[in-house]
């Protein structure tokens, strides 16, 4: 397939392990280590989903958890179909099916994208003001019709047949983020004698390190970035008294530092073994927290700007250093900060 937006090297992807997949089914192709997004993205596919109401045409704003335009349906088979994911958060694995949503007939052509038209007599809230009579259609007519044309993804109709663990935890301190600042509160409290749980939402730890590129001279501990990254993650693995949990999203913070931490397990793998859970919440009693979670930049607000190839600074630099994909061919870079410039 085309590859005609990624970059010749580069990048954390294992480029000798080819990964096909289908999007809206039609068949492209990326490596091990690329999400949804970033495949989608090398292959020159920048529309990946229409807005919930006015059916604009929407792609990736960001590249991670915050991702809020690109949410697509990823189908294993009639039980095990799940919508609403984030494109930037769905691993890549061979043979994955996705699907974009909330488009008909098709995500190129889409019918509701008439809506767009009539935006200026759709203000939110409008159906309260404007389906007042008669007054019994509300129910019979108005409220069912909007209800069918509201939502984006659809649920699944079969029951699940996946199963779910559940797991409860002390420790010291728990460190919520993987990144240079994790990282470090982690190797601090764990050096000092304490038992440590670190979680992050990714499927490696690194953070913001993860898209740097490897030549941007930045350093840590007097280390480059890179080596200090590698040795600190290695030095809290063998460490007994270290918990690592990545892919796993704190969730909730309770009363007496009690946490609720979802772990994905098998969403990652073409073939999970039968017997495996698909996800296993933690509850994590702690004596001390850490949120290390950093931090995300302001989009710039200005008309039109949700629409594809339109995205952040530190999106198109991840894009970049992390999978090896160019964002475009042409770039315009409007910025109050120096993100855009690193990027």
């Amino acid at each position: 397939m085309n590859e005609g937006l990624r970059t010749p090297g580069g990048g954390r992807i294992d480029r000798s392990r080819a990964l096909r997949f289908s999007f809206d089914g039609r068949a492209y192709s990326g490596f091990a280590g690329d999400t949804l997004a970033s495949a989608l993205l090398a292959s020159g596919v920048h529309l990946m989903g229409r807005s919930f109401k006015y059916h604009r045409p929407r792609g990736a704003l960001a590249a991670g958890a915050e991702e809020p335009n690109a949410l697509v349906a990823v189908r294993r088979d009639a039980a095990r179909y799940t919508p609403n994911l984030r494109a930037t958060q769905v691993e890549l694995y061979e043979g994955l099916e996705a699907h974009s949503q909330n488009r008909w007939p098709s995500l190129a052509f889409d019918v509701g994208a008439v809506n767009d038209l009539f935006a200026p007599f759709l203000p939110a809230g409008f159906y309260y003001k404007t389906f007042m009579w008669p007054r019994g259609a509300w129910q019979t007519l108005y409220e069912p019709r909007i209800r069918a044309a509201a939502g984006l993804g659809r649920s699944p109709t079969l029951a699940d047949p996946d199963r779910y663990a559940a797991r409860y935890a002390h420790c010291d301190v728990l460190v919520v983020g993987g990144g240079p600042a994790g990282l470090a509160s982690a190797t601090a409290a764990a050096s000092a004698g304490a038992r440590v749980i670190l979680c992050d939402e990714q499927n490696e730890l690194g953070g913001s390190l993860l898209a740097d590129a490897p030549g941007a001279g930045l350093g840590v501990d007097g280390r480059p970035a890179g080596q200090w990254l590698a040795e600190t993650v290695a030095a809290l693995t063998s460490n007994t008294r270290v918990t690592l949990l990545t892919r796993t999203t704190a969730f909730g913070y309770f009363p007496h530092n009690l946490l609720g931490l979802n772990e994905r397990l098998t969403d990652h793998l073409a073939e999970p073994r039968p017997d495996m859970p698909r996800e296993r919440q933690w509850q994590v009693r702690a004596r001390e927290v850490v949120l290390a979670a950093g931090a995300l930049e302001r989009p710039l607000v200005f008309p039109g700007n949700d629409r594809p190839g339109i995205m952040l600074a530190g999106a198109a630099r991840t894009w970049l250093n992390r999978y090896g994909v160019l964002p475009g061919t042409r770039a315009v870079v409007v910025t109050a900060c120096d993100e855009a410039y690193d990027a």
